[in-house]
């Protein structure tokens, strides 16, 4: 019988320090952000009154912070992360407090939200690939795992509950107060990363510090010679653009369902996350993370084929869980390889590469589900996106050995 503490959360990186305090603040700052990522689109439709101008926020903002992410991830690589992810903090929410500025001055001006929301970005893009970095040197290799689900069980359940706070809250308080609270809390964060001890990189005094073009190439040659690297991202890769239907949900809701339903079909993936990373004890101990990585997106692919065939509710939520919680599991796992299977002085560019890849697969099928949902129905498309996802991962696992046998403690840490 399964012990229930090998079951439930595995809280044993909250007894580094280190990490306990950043995981506190982060569930403070997650919360802060989500109020600003609702405000801001609220905030351009009020100025504009069309859409056009929501999406074009979201294509604005994902330039920097790619961009922003590779150079994050050089810098965590030749400078001391703790000040890199100290300013990218501050950054960050001086970045709120002048979006609050701009509310309460009632400037309502689309061409400023919009320079300070890809400044934002940029910030943001930079400081995830630090922070990314800066975990394994915080928390012993066979912990990655379980640091990972608390991470992302904060992360998925601020997207739960930040919508729903900021929901309330704007009628009440008004854009301008959302934007403050936000800036605030980046304080929590700040103080949690000025605690850490100094994370200077490992290795390399008094070496010639190579341009950042370069150092971005030195990243991706890395991934290309590594098999583990690159099958993970591939995995990765084909699951968000495969398999990732939310473009679709509002045909769905539409068409299929009522349009009443489609926020029960957003919340029920990060639901399903949120539930995974309460019992994450359950497989945050596997040490086959190349099979894991592989499972997870096979699991997932299979459940979103079966909602997309769904002809209810309440199945379809169902299914939705289920690849919530396959996805957390995919992130879980993903994320431990990109942070094993390097060395610590190449994981800040591996983490910058990382971030883009996982934004950049979402925005990718995003455009390929709503392109053949117009074409060929939204059922069909979402069924379909999740077998080739699976069928992926089967692929993946049988083609490429190196990566099937891969495990905590194979590969230099």
């Amino acid at each position: 019988m399964v012990r229930c503490g090998r079951v439930l959360v595995d809280v044993r990186p909250l007894r580094v320090d280190g990490f306990r305090r950043l995981w506190l603040a982060g569930t403070v700052t997650g919360l802060g952000a989500q109020l600003t990522a609702v405000v801001v689109p609220l905030q351009i439709y009020e100025i504009t009154g069309s859409s056009a101008y929501v999406g074009l926020a979201a294509l604005v903002g994902f330039a920097p912070m790619a961009v922003a992410a590779l150079w994050g991830g050089v810098l965590a690589d030749v400078r001391d992360r703790r000040r890199v992810l100290l300013a990218t903090t501050i950054g960050i929410g001086a970045t709120s407090l002048l979006l609050w500025a701009q509310a309460w001055a009632d400037l309502r001006s689309v061409g400023v939200l919009l320079a300070l929301v890809a400044v934002q970005q940029a910030l943001f893009g930079a400081n995830t690939a630090v922070s990314r970095a800066v975990t394994p040197r915080l928390v012993r290799p066979e912990l990655l795992p379980a640091a990972n689900a608390l991470q992302s069980l904060v992360t998925l359940s601020a997207g739960i509950a930040g919508p729903l706070l900021a929901g309330g809250l704007l009628p009440v308080a008004g854009a301008g107060t959302l934007y403050l609270a936000d800036a605030v809390a980046m304080g929590a964060m700040g103080w949690a990363v000025w605690r850490l001890p100094a994370l200077p990189p490992v290795g390399s005094t008094g070496r010639r510090r190579a341009p950042f073009l370069s150092q971005i190439l030195d990243g991706v040659g890395y991934v290309t010679r590594s098999q583990i690297l690159l099958v993970t991202y591939l995995a990765d890769f084909a699951a968000l653009s495969l398999a990732l239907p939310t473009a679709l949900f509002p045909q769905l809701a539409e068409e299929t369902y009522h349009p009443s339903d489609i926020g029960v079909l957003y919340a029920a993936v990060s639901a399903g996350g949120v539930l995974a990373g309460l019992v994450s004890g359950a497989f945050t101990r596997v040490t086959r993370h190349g099979v894991a990585v592989a499972v997870s997106v096979g699991v997932w692919g299979l459940a979103i084929a079966w909602f997309g065939s769904a002809g209810s509710l309440l199945p379809a939520v169902g299914w939705l869980l289920l690849a919530g919680g396959a996805l957390l599991a995919l992130g879980v796992f993903r994320k431990t390889v990109l942070q094993t299977a390097v060395p610590d002085g190449m994981r800040g560019r591996l983490q910058g590469l990382d971030t883009v890849v996982a934004m950049g697969g979402p925005r990718l099928g995003d455009l390929l589900h709503g392109m053949a949902g117009a074409a060929f129905g939204a059922g069909w498309v979402v069924a379909g996106g999740g077998v080739l996802a699976a069928g992926a991962a089967v692929a993946l696992v049988v083609l490429f050995p190196e990566f099937r046998r891969y495990g905590a403690g194979i590969e230099r840490v």
